[in-house]
């Protein structure tokens, strides 16, 4: 742990692939002993800030969770109750939270960055910038490294050290869009961990150019594969694993949703209603194949119900080891002794 205290974490891609395993080796240690009730207190009587410019379902609930079963405490904080609206700087939330407490999450993604794509993650950088307790990204318009971890955690489940299976990322129909976050966190720990990782969209929905182009470069050194795909009947054949999420345009991220229009985003996906898992598309698939989401999934759109709540589905169990990568990448950042400033 001693070698990871104080690291920030803004993206997997931060940390080298034998540090994500001793995360992903801690998290599975505290699966175990949680699934016992004997998680051991590693943060006691140490307190973890848990700024949320956007709301959250599961990862406000991991966080905090996860720091009571380590001995510690979450502390939830609404961005939109504080000065931060009023014109407080980064710099001095920063620095206070430096003095009160020995780590800091931030999560700002879509409607509150108006999905304008840069905006979330340079927030996050600003605040890593500004202090020197260990800042995690809890989510921003470009990566989301716990849920990243969690959703690698559930691959090796499955498939264990078994490389070059199939993980097919794909562009999901729905009503509503977010942000690519997830998509690109998979695409490059994925990439990095030996899988045959596809990333199937429609045309108008490509991802940053800067994490194709890494996810590539992890392929090639981990002995994978990174393809992109706009048929998405061609990229489910053989899949061993699907992830399924919708995520807006690339002409919506560049400009904003308040300049671009929602109805304008919605006649683009409108277009693309047959690119969404039913059972008819899984079939396509190798039939031992899993299906995984980070949630929430738009049922009826992205994926049919039969989908996800089907022997195929492993949702539940993925959203579990949110939970305990949550708690390990805490305990392996925050898990020393304070430094004196």
């Amino acid at each position: 742990m001693a070698k990871l205290y104080g690291r920030d974490l803004i993206t997997t891609q931060d940390w080298s692939v034998e540090e994500l395993e001793a995360t992903l080796r801690l998290a599975r240690n505290f699966r175990e002993k949680h699934r016992k009730d004997r998680v051991v207190p590693l943060l006691r009587d140490k307190t973890f800030f848990a700024l949320f410019y956007a709301p959250s379902t599961r990862t406000r609930a991991a966080f905090e969770a996860g720091m009571t079963y380590l001995g510690g405490h979450a502390q939830y904080i609404d961005a939109s109750t504080t000065r931060l609206g009023a014109g407080e700087s980064v710099r001095d939330v920063a620095k206070m939270y430096e003095r009160y407490g020995h780590g800091l999450g931030v999560r700002i993604l879509d409607e509150i960055i108006d999905y304008v794509y840069g905006r979330g993650v340079a927030v996050v950088r600003e605040y890593a910038r500004h202090t020197s307790i260990p800042v995690i990204n809890m989510a921003c318009c470009t990566y989301h490294p716990t849920q990243g971890l969690a959703d690698l955690m559930t691959l090796q489940d499955e498939f264990g050290r078994n490389k070059r299976k199939k993980y097919v990322i794909m562009w999901a129909y729905s009503r509503s869009f977010r942000g690519r976050c997830s998509i690109q966190e998979d695409a490059l720990v994925a990439s990095r961990f030996g899988y045959d990782v596809v990333l199937a969209h429609p045309e108008g929905f490509e991802i940053d150019e800067k994490i194709v182009a890494t996810s590539s470069e992890n392929a090639a050194e981990s002995g994978g594969t990174f393809t992109l795909s706009y048929d998405l009947k061609t990229a489910l054949e053989g899949a061993d694993a699907i992830f399924p999420r919708n995520w807006a345009s690339k002409e919506l991220l560049e400009v904003g949703a308040s300049s671009f229009g929602k109805e304008r985003e919605a006649e683009l996906h409108e277009k693309c209603r047959h690119w969404s898992l039913t059972e008819e598309m899984l079939a396509m698939a190798d039939k031992r194949a899993i299906v995984m989401h980070v949630l929430p999934v738009l049922r009826g759109e992205e994926a049919t119900d039969a989908v996800m709540d089907g022997t195929q589905s492993r949702i539940y169990p993925q959203a579990e080891n949110g939970l305990y990568t949550k708690m390990a990448v805490l305990a392996m950042t925050m898990g020393g002794k304070k430094k004196p400033r």
